[in-house]
């Protein structure tokens, strides 16, 4: 079961092109018609396939009449030794991932540089650096009409006092293994959420929030193995499984998705819900989330 965007433009399931692809570019399209230089946010999860949906949507901005730049939250890890300082001791054993981990307040500064009529100046993270750890690599000078960001935390409030009461609720649920928090990853939750904090002028920067979501929150783990074999194949620096697997959990249990995640299906302009194999997308109507039946 592949993510669905893996396969390349010619695997896209129509649905998703016609109900989520093209209403995006034609959403910018309109933003960006009073010269107001938009930015989207697209959340999804790790392995879902954004490299590949951000490719597709690049080769067919100029259709629509746009210079559209794709970047991801992802591009502005900390530099390395700041990022080693600020994961030092976390329950994952990561440098990377969890909130904390990025310098919200470079991507602020650059769109703000951008929207006064400057060049859109992205900086870049290659993760095949320091053995798979990845660091800044050099950035990119565009001339763009409009921004997509992307990533896995896009858009996640932190919940402050109302954190103990919420995780409370959850764990009188029945969760996958994978999801079941362990007593020090339990303890480092308020320290992840006080981090959302500096995250929040970039999310208010933005012109809408579009949601790439899995009907089970198993998959993003498979998902982002079968990217890691491909890197594997081409030849690229890759992790080990257990360091992967560790990339994944610090995604997926930083940040629990009932908790941040399931939120945001409320606020979100365009949500399509995928599983692998079928891909079911939900258009927001007024104040409410409108889905297909079985959703």
């Amino acid at each position: 079961m592949s993510a669905p965007f893996q396969g390349g433009p010619g695997t896209v399931d129509p649905s998703l092109l016609t109900q989520f692809i093209l209403p995006l570019l034609k959403r910018l399209r309109l933003l960006a018609a009073d010269g107001r230089r938009p930015l989207l946010l697209l959340n999804a999860p790790v392995g879902a396939g954004k490299t590949t949906l951000s490719g597709l949507l690049r080769r067919l901005a100029p259709e629509h009449g746009l210079r559209l730049a794709v970047a991801s939250i992802d591009d502005a890890y900390l530099p390395w030794q700041e990022r080693l300082e600020a994961m030092a001791a976390n329950p994952f054993g990561v440098t990377r991932v969890p909130p904390g981990s990025h310098d919200p307040q470079l991507l602020c500064r650059v769109i703000d540089r951008w929207r006064n009529g400057e060049p859109l100046e992205l900086p870049r993270f290659d993760k095949t650096l320091r053995n798979g750890q990845g660091d800044r690599a050099a950035g990119v000078r565009l001339q763009a009409d409009a921004l997509l960001l992307e990533g896995w935390l896009l858009g996640c409030e932190p919940l402050g006092s109302a954190l103990e009461a919420a995780l409370a609720r959850q764990e009188d649920q029945e969760l996958p293994a994978a999801l079941g928090l362990r007593p020090l990853e339990r303890a480092w939750l308020p320290r992840w959420d006080q981090a959302l904090e500096a995250y929040q002028p970039l999310w208010a920067r933005s012109d809408g929030l579009w949601l790439l979501r899995p009907q089970r929150w198993g998959l993003p783990r498979r998902w982002r193995f079968q990217a890691e074999a491909r890197q594997r194949r081409r030849g690229g620096a890759s992790l080990s499984a257990a360091a992967l697997d560790q990339l994944v959990r610090a995604s997926l249990c930083s940040l629990p998705p009932q908790l941040y995640q399931d939120p945001l299906l409320q606020r979100a302009e365009v949500a399509a819900l995928i599983d692998g194999r079928r891909r079911l997308v939900g258009v927001q109507g007024g104040d409410q989330l409108v889905r297909p039946p079985g959703i």
